[in-house]
């Protein structure tokens, strides 16, 4: 839903192909005049049951005549070689890269990838592959039907960061609801741990916002992450005293970069007051990081569901003009526990559905602070 208020949904442009079982269109959004390609396929025709969904915006200056889903053999095998060399030389595990080598090499010895002609469904295959090996949902080989240029991997382009800030803005950095509840919780719903570089001044603003609040609720629960960055700004409000939030370990250069609450942040601290955190399943990655590092530090009470269960950044590595795959290079430590939540997700102090998180902590959070003035010695 937070899709479609930013896209205004869509109408459609244009089938460009359409089989028994597979349909490629052609879209634009509603609230601008991005454009986007798509494809539907279904399990059968009777079941209608929907197998794969892939809607991607088109680059400016890029023509539906570019549009190419279909691969050979040729780039099937460049793919392959080209995601294989990346793992071996980046993942975080380097065993686990060479299993997931002989995997796939295993299956395409056999044949598995031969008749798949249709590029985003090779990607998910690969995809699937992989992550069955290593369990990674960081992990996944991304397929576009247009062209990109090759450029170094670790080269930004300018036009596209231009493009990416004005999305992030368009969204106001994923920041969707901040408000003060009745007995003056605040209470705050953002959707992304953005750059602070181009969205620190929108989390300045929220915090601020909540500066005279008694407790505070974050709601991750339809966060899927960001920069680790973000996620020490916004955690310095929580804290008086500079705290060790988590380290990154990284397997190429085998070092480790520690991550701390900010000596300076403008406004308000909210050190000492009560925390809540609410989670589900899609609470992914940075969103985990938040959760976790404050459960640790027993800064928080988390409410919700167990998370999505990923700790390893990643980092993307153009294979050819179509196809992509993102790597995760480095495993976070946390300085207390000394591990984190890969594979498992952050467990909740108080579980209860994701759609319930919100009024268990409302009620967690007015218990705490009746509690809180009960012990309040008097005047």
């Amino acid at each position: 839903m937070d899709f479609r208020k930013r896209t205004g949904g869509f109408d459609l442009l244009a089938i460009e192909n359409s089989e028994p079982l597979e349909v490629e269109f052609l879209v634009k959004e509603r609230n601008s005049d991005t454009k986007a390609v798509g494809k539907i396929d279904v399990k059968d025709a009777a079941s209608g049951e929907v197998t794969s969904f892939m809607l991607r915006a088109l680059p400016p200056g890029a023509k539906e005549s570019d549009l190419n889903f279909k691969i050979d053999a040729a780039e099937r095998t460049r793919v392959i070689d080209g995601a294989i060399a990346d793992l071996n030389e980046f993942y975080v595990f380097p065993e686990t890269a060479k299993k997931m080598e002989e995997a796939v090499r295993a299956r395409q010895k056999k044949g598995e990838y031969d008749s798949v002609a249709d590029g985003e469904a090779f990607a998910m295959m690969l995809t699937d592959n992989l992550q069955e090996v290593s369990h990674d949902k960081h992990l996944r080989v991304n397929f576009g039907p247009v062209p990109t240029p090759e450029q170094p991997n670790d080269a930004r382009n300018p036009e596209d960061d231009a493009r990416y800030r004005k999305e992030l803005e368009r969204m106001n950095c994923a920041f969707e609801k901040v408000e003060v509840l009745p007995g003056n919780v605040g209470y705050l719903k953002f959707n992304l741990f953005a750059e602070p570089d181009i969205c620190g001044t929108t989390a300045v603003a929220a915090m601020n916002f909540l500066g005279n609040v008694d407790a505070i609720i974050f709601d991750l629960r339809d966060n899927g992450g960001g920069d680790p960055q973000m996620i020490a700004l916004i955690s310095t409000y929580l804290f008086s005293e500079p705290t060790h939030l988590n380290d990154l370990w990284e397997r190429k250069t085998d070092t480790t970069e520690q991550y701390w609450t900010l000596p300076y942040v403008p406004g308000k601290r909210l050190d000492g007051k009560p925390v809540f955190v609410l989670t589900s399943k899609d609470t992914f990655s940075g969103a985990e990081e938040f959760s976790y590092n404050l459960k640790n530090l027993k800064r928080a009470t988390i409410v919700g569901e167990t998370t999505g269960g990923g700790a390893h950044p990643v980092a993307g590595h153009r294979i050819d003009e179509h196809f992509s795959i993102g790597v995760p290079y480095a495993r976070a430590i946390n300085p207390i526990s000394k591990t984190n939540w890969e594979g498992t997700g952050v467990e909740p102090d108080v579980k209860v559905a994701a759609a319930d998180a919100l009024d268990t902590a409302k009620k967690l959070a007015a218990e705490k602070l009746s509690s809180k003035h009960d012990e309040a010695p008097p005047k």
